[in-house]
């Protein structure tokens, strides 16, 4: 059975950090479910976790092992959900679409979607009904935004605090990290006029923009250069704060904490010249774009609805699949055996009239089969409906 445990949409950002898996430990708890999963796959971004899975066990007991396995308090365990089959399906397809996001059609999603499953895919940790069911997802999330234009009003966490520093005059910016989240943010802060735009890693390497305003510094030398910006950027991967009071400068700045488990301390909220930004402060931000995504995320949910019958036609054909491969068996033993048949007598006989003759008995071993069928289904009163399988089969048009 296909199971889903998630976060619930109204956690608050303090909750919303105990549930967090940092990326890097993706991989690790991915391959420790394995163990208690038939399949499963890990989704942690700043707005959600989920853990998709496909195990015969669906009770409380389940539920409890993977808080277990990933070290969650079992006294939160009514901040989240557990959905089964149909409810996966449908959750899935909503949110790699953008409709369960904190920005309503943000694109992030889909590639942290894609990113997951890849982890899951090299961890081997999916191998059939989750494999197509994220493949169909992926394709899903990609046809739902080409073919409703909704790049067209591009919106992310990183645009917003980009967009709203700049309605503060800000000119001189620190990106702390520079994965997704920090290659658009710097993406957006190079699109407009701006002084000058440090960026901070641990490996400097990475950054590559050739552009003399952007100085790309150590991880370790962000401290010393605070006091020449007015705006912090931060969205890094750290399981600790990163941004902390005790060493920021006595100066007006605007902090923008993107990150989850979040990267700015408690402590740096209460400070008079700092305004701190958390990732649902930005999120509240988002404008009148909103109302217009919305409406045409709605008039396209046709998109999600055939995908979510293309999976689940799927899953029906693969009740049968044993009766599939023992139909390709048995067609394998009707041409073996007049191939034998052929090599055996191709220098003794006219080869064309040989062929001639395997030809027809391969179709009439079939067709004959066919009419020994329809015969009994007559005498049981059943041929008519046997009548029209027979057709669907044989009346081929040329």
């Amino acid at each position: 059975m296909i199971q889903l445990i998630g976060l619930k949409s109204d956690v608050k950002l303090e909750i919303r950090e105990k549930f967090s898996v940092i990326q890097k430990r993706c991989e690790k708890y991915t391959k420790s479910l394995k163990e208690v999963c038939d399949e499963v796959v890990v989704i942690s971004t700043c707005n959600r976790t989920e853990i998709y899975f496909k195990a015969e066990n669906c009770d409380d007991d389940m539920v409890n092992k993977v808080f277990d396995i990933l070290g969650w308090d079992k006294n939160l365990k009514s901040y989240t959900f557990h959905y089964k089959n149909n409810e996966v399906i449908r959750h899935l397809m909503d949110v790699v679409c953008g409709f369960h996001s904190l920005i309503l059609g943000e694109d992030q999603i889909l590639a942290q979607i894609k990113e997951a499953y890849e982890i899951a895919l090299n961890s081997k940790t999916v191998h059939k009904d989750l494999q197509r069911l994220f493949q169909i997802a992926v394709t899903c999330g990609k046809e739902f935004r080409t073919r409703s234009n909704l790049y067209k009003i591009p919106v992310s966490s990183s645009s917003i605090a980009v967009n709203e520093s700049r309605k503060l005059g800000i000119k001189r910016f620190m990106l702390l990290g520079f994965g997704e989240v920090g290659q658009l943010a710097a993406k957006y802060i190079l699109s407009s006029s701006f002084e000058v735009l440090y960026i901070a890693v641990r490996n400097p390497k990475v950054v590559n923009i050739d552009d003399p305003r952007v100085k790309t510094i150590n991880f370790d030398e962000r401290i010393k250069n605070y006091q020449n910006v007015d705006c912090i950027i931060s969205c890094t991967s750290a399981p600790h704060c990163v941004v902390r009071r005790e060493n920021l400068p006595d100066k007006n700045m605007a902090i923008f904490d993107l990150a989850v488990p979040r990267d700015v301390e408690e402590d740096v909220y209460s400070m008079e010249n700092v305004t701190v930004y958390n990732i649902d402060k930005v999120s509240s931000i988002d404008d009148e774009n909103r109302k217009k995504r919305k409406a045409i995320m709605i008039k396209n949910r046709c998109i999600i609805d055939k995908h979510i019958k293309e999976f689940l036609d799927w899953q029906k054909i693969q009740g049968i699949s044993g009766e599939i491969v023992n139909l390709k068996k048995c067609g394998e033993k009707v041409y073996k055996k007049r191939y034998k048949t052929f090599k055996n007598k191709r220098h003794t006989k006219d080869n064309e009239k040989l062929a001639e003759v395997l030809f027809k008995s391969t179709t009439d071993a079939f067709i004959n089969r066919a009419i020994d069928v329809l015969k009994e289904e007559q005498l049981k009163g059943s041929a008519e409906d046997c009548m029209k399988i027979i057709k669907k089969i044989f009346y081929v048009a040329e």
